[in-house]
């Protein structure tokens, strides 16, 4: 016959995790005590639970605490700031003068781990390989700082490029400087400009991509971003009443770190 040992810790599985983690701590903290309910539960499972919701609580306030942060007014109308950077995939070094010959460029501040662009990040690939085709310029840079997200730094970017295959350069802004001269905020910001003949790039669309978010189950079309790259490409104006784009806040580097 089961003993009441083994048929109680049956019982504890098929208690949800958080509440055996929750009795966990009781064990823990009336150790001295000889006699309670589920005290026949398994040790082994009372600190495994028990590390599951901890982890989970972690966890839980961790997205609490994201910066949930909302693209600024940028002036329509404004020039590309220039850059000079680095493609970790290749090595290759990146200006604004290597996009000249497109008739508009589409500049994307992203990274690896914020949710905002992971929520994006396929659909983001299907717009710009579409677009592309029809003669979009795109880059996209990371301006994260590796000091304090590893994660974001150009070892895994380059990871990142070579695993959704990106048929842009992905750029790391390692000291943050075009990031600040671009006026981003946060992953991802999207900045939309057009080229009219030897001018200069001028910003017409800085924007979201959709109103799709991690956590409203609306479905991700790209229709913002899309529609707004349409009409520059067919040279029609842009209305000037854009959403912002909203997305995790740039992770800066620590003062006097870079």
């Amino acid at each position: 016959m089961a003993s009441a040992t083994s048929g109680t810790t049956l019982n504890a599985l098929l208690l949800p995790c958080s509440t055996v983690g929750r009795l966990g701590r009781t064990l823990a903290t009336t150790s001295g005590r000889k006699s309670f309910s589920l005290l026949s539960l398994s040790p082994e499972l009372v600190y495994r639970c028990g590390r599951r919701w901890k982890n989970v609580t972690a966890a839980r306030k961790l997205i609490v605490r994201a910066a949930r942060t909302e693209s600024k007014g940028v002036s329509l109308g404004s020039r590309a700031p220039n850059f000079e950077l680095e493609e970790p995939l290749t090595g290759n070094m990146w200006t604004l003068e290597d996009f000249e010959s497109y008739p508009a460029l589409l500049v994307m501040f992203i990274c690896n781990h914020c949710p905002f662009v992971k929520h994006l990040k396929k659909d983001i690939v299907k717009l710009t390989d579409f677009y592309t085709k029809k003669g979009l310029g795109v880059v996209a840079i990371s301006s994260n700082s590796e000091i304090t997200h590893p994660q974001d730094g150009p070892i895994f970017m380059a990871e990142d490029a070579r695993l959704f295959n990106y048929s842009f350069p992905y750029l790391y802004d390692r000291t943050q400087d075009v990031a600040r001269d671009y006026g981003a905020v946060c992953t991802p910001e999207f900045y939309l400009f057009k080229k009219d003949g030897r001018r200069p790039f001028e910003l017409v669309y800085h924007g979201q991509f959709d109103d799709s978010r991690p956590s409203n189950n609306v479905p991700v079309t790209g229709r913002d971003l899309s529609l707004a790259i349409d009409r520059v490409l067919s040279g029609q104006p842009i209305p000037p009443n854009q959403k912002p784009s909203v997305g995790c806040s740039i992770k800066w580097h620590p003062a006097g770190k870079v």
